[in-house]
């Protein structure tokens, strides 16, 4: 079979499977393990799937816009943010992420309770001030306009003279086997640098991240303290996620 044969047939399986297992392909086809690694390294190069460790996956669906993620599983999102809320301790200092559900949060809060709020994101930041007496601290950078969150060098800096009680984290994606992933390279950079700084991370998982998948991985599941999931959720992916937490 010829090298642009076996890429149709790849491609064919990953449509078909929803993954490629490269040990499996060649002892399918009779050729190398090293050639189909080739092949689907090609392929990666052109855009056409995302290599992983033994084989590839399909490319992740973009992020889309803060704007248009505010509608996406909105009730789930609340009931999330008010169980996240309940084990905020007194006199504590959480890092809320950016983010629909994190926002939720920030509306949520306990006034009365000595709480400091940090975050890089202007829209959590606002609704924290407005809707408790939370001290609030700004993360400052280059504002990104997709995500609406600080980021770059500047917020790089500023985060390593941070330190938090509680990291509350929101991803696009929350998988078994591929952990936490967000689109976009820099905001998983920046969260992984905000977990650094806290003595615990918890996940958000509205019931639309759980078993997606996107392109950057931001943490393994093992590397987080708590996930918090929405209490109506029963898909069965929950139970796989939660066993891996702190394994």
């Amino acid at each position: 079979m010829l090298a642009a044969q076996r890429k149709d047939h790849l491609l064919d399986l990953l449509d078909r499977d929803g993954r490629v297992v490269a040990k499996t392909v060649a002892d399918d086809l009779g050729v190398s393990e090293d050639a189909i690694r080739r092949d689907l390294r090609e392929l990666a190069d052109e855009g056409k799937l995302l290599r992983v460790y033994g084989g590839a996956l399909p490319i992740p669906a973009p992020e889309p816009p803060v704007r248009e993620r505010t509608a996406l599983a909105t009730a789930s999102k609340e009931r999330v943010a008010r169980e996240a809320v309940a084990t905020i301790r007194p006199d504590s200092t959480i890092i809320l992420d950016a983010g629909t559900t994190t926002l939720a949060m920030a509306r949520m809060l306990p006034s009365g309770t000595g709480l400091t709020v940090i975050t890089a994101s202007p829209a959590v930041a606002l609704a924290a001030a407005e809707h408790s007496d939370a001290r609030v601290i700004m993360i400052g950078g280059e504002l990104s306009r997709h995500s609406l969150v600080t980021g770059g060098g500047l917020a790089m800096e500023a985060i390593q003279h941070l330190a938090a009680d509680t990291f509350f984290l929101g991803a696009t994606g929350i998988d078994p086997e591929r952990g936490l992933t967000t689109g976009e390279l820099d905001d998983a950079v920046t969260k992984r640098a905000l977990a650094s700084r806290c003595t615990s991370t918890v996940v958000l998982a509205s019931e639309e991240k759980i078993g997606a998948v996107a392109r950057y991985p931001v943490v393994a599941l093992d590397a987080v303290t708590a996930i918090i999931t929405d209490p109506t959720d029963a898909n069965p992916l929950i139970a796989k996620v939660k066993g891996r937490i702190g394994a």
